[in-house]
């Protein structure tokens, strides 16, 4: 067994397999960029190697620098992770030829499988049912059109060397073909070095199921069940899950039995995925096969008790799999909810900067661990105060649970979900919670179409319906009350002028629009030692209890009427310092709380609107301006491009909101921009 191993990555994954090494009594070391020098995972590891700048391509990509720190330090392997080099081949290849261990397939397996031009023609060979498609690079955006109408509309226009939604687009017409091929090419050139790309037949109403595979260098493969990864948005996966909901005991022992075939043909040593598209039959189509480990891994680690990081390690040292397909298990159920530093409100553009405050909720089951399993897990790369820098994608943490079947599971990610606390940036918690509580996703039926369906037209506080509204409002009146309880008790107040808190309060809900609405809640029976009241509004008794609660913690547990819940709650937000905001099951309500009295003078205020914008095109997210398409006196049209802004790997270009005259250009080529910077005005 190795004594040491290099995690060629970053973030979340490179903790994690840090996390099993330790275990093992393996050191590791880690390598960073600029933008990383105080990440968790630098802190975690034994040794940490500087490699680059903060882009990947000068750092995490550079196979060079990675090698000449495993040398530098003595590591006889290198975890790749997901990402960056994980599917590269010839860096696979290098780290061979110098005699170092890769902990991941061998070469000509990544070469054969991780090519997904390469992969579809193998597995036509292995007479595989593939969906129909043109599998050789595309040379041109013009001949892209052509093979697209010929195989008929929709297409999937696809990076060869892809991954993680980048460099992959849906047409549904010549020039989405045209536009979707340029994207696709220019992504893939800048995440993965390689701007080969392919269409193929986009198969409507699809499920997109993948198998877990692990082979050892004895000629052994299992499969350990199946991922159900259809809830996608942009073709980056949300919510994964094991086992699936919708396929049979039939069906998971074909697909896996295929996916073991493809696997033994091409000698795979390792972890690997085999991705399938589902039809409603049932009926399954082989997708593409990823040659390293997943981000959605733990979900299959719950449900199988199996430690897949530590299984990659022993296998890559040439141990034998401990176990035989006979003894994998299914237990439970697993749920696992992407974490991002994105506005869901704002289309979910990017979200990057200082985490203020980060406080995941409580963990009961932990990575590399599997003998407490039926929990709650978080898997992280960040902590409180860390940065999430624009050079990288933008997931924060993985929120796994396990529970005793689905129902279980949901509920308890709901739990989890409400008591995550992350403050400084955005984050997609909101849209979690929505798709949680949407029926059909409780019922188990959605396809790799169900957030296109349901939130076309983007997320929206509105799309977060709360099973009980009047609670968010008690809360709020309690958390006042405690608020107040506090000042009551500062010591040193002159006789006969101490301050008295009252019971009735008025609630204000705070509209962006100046539009107040108000209601009336009373809270009774204040007790500040146990921190147990009873609040009356809206005709409901809510007997609210929290001891432990404290002015200032951004989560607070407690029961209402005997039901244990949790929450969040945050004073002083936006520009009102007497605000309350109150965050449950992913709704959110910002709220006054005043004496009656108090309520009607603020009523009397007047509405002050934000200034009028309209002539300004504005940065809609913190980025890097890549380009600046228009000139001062230039005439521009209602749609047409007027600037490319980068950030966590994405290009998102800025269109003109109608037609007028560019007056100024107010930022350059070059320029690190904040959220709703101008960039263009318009005379």
């Amino acid at each position: 067994m190795f004594t040491k191993i290099l995690i060629a990555n970053r973030g979340e994954i490179a903790c994690r397999v840090i996390k099993t090494a330790k275990k093992m009594g393996i050191k590791t070391v880690a390598v960073y960029s600029d933008a990383d020098r105080d990440a968790r995972h630098v802190e975690l590891a034994d040794e940490a190697v500087h490699i680059g700048a903060a882009p990947s391509r000068e750092s995490y990509l550079q196979a060079d620098r990675i090698i000449a720190a495993c040398k530098q330090t003595g590591a006889q392997a290198v975890h790749p992770g997901y990402g960056f080099l994980s599917e590269n081949e010839a860096f696979a290849r290098r780290v061979e030829e110098e005699g170092i261990i890769f902990i991941g397939p061998k070469h000509y397996s990544i070469a054969a499988m991780g090519d997904k031009i390469a992969s579809k023609k193998l597995a036509n060979e292995a007479k595989v049912n593939t969906i129909p498609g043109w599998n050789d690079a595309i040379q041109s955006a013009e001949r892209a059109v052509e093979i697209a109408k010929d195989i008929g509309y929709p297409v999937m226009i696809k990076a060869s060397a892809g991954g993680g939604g980048k460099g992959l687009r849906v047409a549904f017409n010549d020039k989405e073909a045209f536009e979707g091929f340029t994207a696709c090419q220019n992504e893939a050139r800048n995440s993965f070095g390689d701007d080969r790309v392919f269409i193929e037949k986009f198969v409507e109403e699809p499920r997109h199921i993948e198998i877990q595979v692990l082979g050892d260098s004895h000629g052994n493969v299992i499969y350990l069940n199946e991922r159900e990864c259809s809830i996608q948005r942009r073709h980056q996966k949300v919510i994964e899950e094991a086992p699936s909901p919708f396929i049979s005991d039939e069906t998971r022992k074909a697909m896996g039995e295929q996916a073991v075939a493809l696997a033994k043909a091409v000698k795979y040593q390792s972890a690997g995925t085999v991705e399938f598209v589902v039809g409603k039959d049932q009926s399954f189509y082989f997708l593409e096969m990823n040659t390293r480990l997943q981000v959605e891994h733990p979900v299959t680690e719950c449900i199988t008790g199996l430690d897949l990081v530590e299984l990659m390690i022993r296998v890559a040292a040439g141990e034998k799999l401990p176990i035989a397909q006979k003894d994998v298990q299914r237990n439970g159920w697993a749920i696992e909810c992407r974490i991002n530093a994105e506005d869901p409100f704002r289309n979910f553009l990017p979200s990057t900067g200082r985490l203020v405050r980060f406080q995941p909720p409580k963990e009961s089951m932990w990575a590399s661990d599997t003998e407490h399993l039926q929990g709650v897990r978080v898997d992280t790369g960040v902590q409180d105060g860390g940065e999430i820098p624009m050079y990288y994608d933008s997931m924060i943490a993985k929120l796994i649970v396990h529970g005793k079947d689905r129902n279980e599971a949901i509920g308890k990610m709901r739990e989890a979900l409400n008591g995550f606390v992350i403050r400084g940036i955005s984050s997609n918690i909101p849209f979690q919670a929505a798709l949680l509580a949407h029926p059909k996703f409780v019922a188990g039926d959605f396809n790799t179409g169900f957030i296109a369906e349901h939130y076309g037209k983007g997320f929206h506080a509105e799309d977060v319906p709360h099973d009980d509204p009047d609670f968010l409002v008690a809360l709020a009146a309690y958390v006042n009350r405690r608020t107040l309880q506090r000042a009551a008790g500062i010591s040193g107040q002159m006789p006969g002028h101490q301050f008295t808190v009252g019971e009735d309060f008025v609630v204000v809900l705070l509209g962006a629009d100046g539009q107040h609405e108000r209601k009336s809640a009373s809270v009774r029976d204040f007790e500040a030692q146990s921190g147990s009241s009873a609040v009356e509004t809206a005709g409901k008794r809510y007997e609210i209890c929290s001891p432990r609660w404290h002015l200032g913690a951004g989560r607070i547990r407690g029961t209402a009427n005997g039901q244990a819940f949790t929450a969040q709650v945050e004073r002083g937000v936006g520009k009102n310092p007497l605000a309350i905001r109150v965050i449950h099951n992913g709704t959110r309500l910002d709220t006054l709380v005043l004496t009656p009295r108090a309520a009607e003078l603020h009523a009397l205020m007047p509405y002050k609107a934000p200034p009028d914008m309209s002539r300004y095109v504005l940065s809609p997210m913190p980025g890097l301006l890549v380009e600046v398409a228009v000139q001062p006196g230039q005439k521009v049209q209602a749609g047409e491009r007027v600037a490319v802004i980068e950030a966590m790997k994405m290009e998102n270009v800025l269109f003109a909101a109608a037609d007028g005259v560019v007056g100024k250009v107010l930022a350059a080529k070059g320029e690190s921009l904040v959220v709703d910077q101008p960039i263009v005005e318009f005379t």
